[in-house]
């Protein structure tokens, strides 16, 4: 028979033990913690270092003729006219193509694909295609967009470009977000007797919204700031002449004849502006990256606000 003493003094070294393990461990998390608090620090302070120089620097340049002036050889008399009007063309039809066809085959890849081996070697290839460099879809879209289908350096042509480049983003935060319904909401919608198309559409659609939007939201945030492909197939850097206008039609019709047009994106006239030794147009592309912010920053909230829109209906 064991003696009670000695079980008394195994179960106090036993809770010992246990809470010498439990002290190790939060001073593992304390550690843990610290270390990404820091990081987080280190990673604010240097943003809120640059733009802080941003604001310093591009601020004082900000004005109405700046808006509506077109680039110039004088850093004094030079805008940005042509670059965010391009930039604005080129991002519409980026999300005219991507956004659709993007969150379009997510649904179909989550919802209606059958598990085999060809949707797995597209689902493969799509996550592959995710972390691609941007230069292979820009050359990728100078042999296909400029030459084969004769688009040449357009707009059309950008927007495909960053379409193609953004399209595996939305494809799989689309997918991500529909895999984060419950699967009892589908039950519930088929026990109502709804039909495939009535639980997409009424039920995964609206309830994953949120996710999807935050998906669309990274791809145009990419898109929007990506020079590699647009350079590559061909945008120009110093343009004084605006697109034709979508409404120039003499039948009042709409006009497409600005997706042929050439064009040039703030990030190619930053670019153009900061090879440049003069301090003047240092700070012109600092002026432009804050309106460059400012966009990034407006679509974002548009983002938001449909998707606040959307939650408001939903109806768990």
């Amino acid at each position: 028979m064991i003696p009670k003493s000695f079980t008394a003094a195994t179960s106090e070294a036993g809770v010992a033990e246990i809470r010498r393990m439990i002290a190790r461990h939060k001073t593992w998390d304390w550690l843990f913690g610290l270390l990404g608090t820091l990081a987080l620090l280190f990673a604010t302070l240097v943003f809120a270092a640059l733009f802080g120089q941003m604001l310093i620097n591009g601020v004082p340049h900000l004005s109405w003729e700046f808006f509506t002036s077109f680039p110039s050889r004088r850093a004094a008399s030079a805008g940005i006219l042509s670059a965010w009007v391009g930039t604005v063309l080129v991002m519409l039809v980026t999300a005219i193509v991507a956004v659709p066809l993007g969150i379009g085959a997510g649904i179909y890849l989550e919802e209606y694909a059958r598990k085999n081996l060809l949707t797995d070697i597209i689902e493969i290839n799509v996550t592959n295609l995710a972390g691609v460099p941007s230069i292979i879809y820009g050359l990728l879209a100078l042999g296909l967009f400029v030459y084969q289908f004769g688009l040449g350096q357009s707009i059309a042509a950008a927007g495909l470009t960053l379409a193609l480049l953004i399209l595996p983003v939305v494809i799989v935060a689309t997918r991500e977000a529909i895999r984060a319904i419950p699967q009892n909401v589908r039950e519930g919608a088929y026990a109502c007797g709804a039909s495939k198309w009535q639980v997409v559409s009424h039920h995964i659609i609206p309830y994953s919204l949120p996710g999807i939007m935050t998906g669309v939201i990274i791809g145009l945030a990419r898109a929007i700031g990506e020079t590699a492909p647009i350079i590559t197939i061909g945008a120009l850097t110093f343009i004084a002449f605006l697109p034709p206008s979508p409404f120039s039609s003499p039948d009042h019709l709409l006009s497409f004849e600005w997706l042929l047009a050439p064009f040039t994106v703030m990030p190619i006239q930053m670019f153009n502006w900061l090879s440049r030794p003069e301090e003047a147009f240092q700070a012109n592309a600092a002026a432009a990256g804050l309106v460059l912010v400012v966009m990034t920053l407006s679509m974002n909230a548009i983002a938001i606000w449909i998707r606040y829109h959307f939650r408001k209906k939903i109806k768990w």
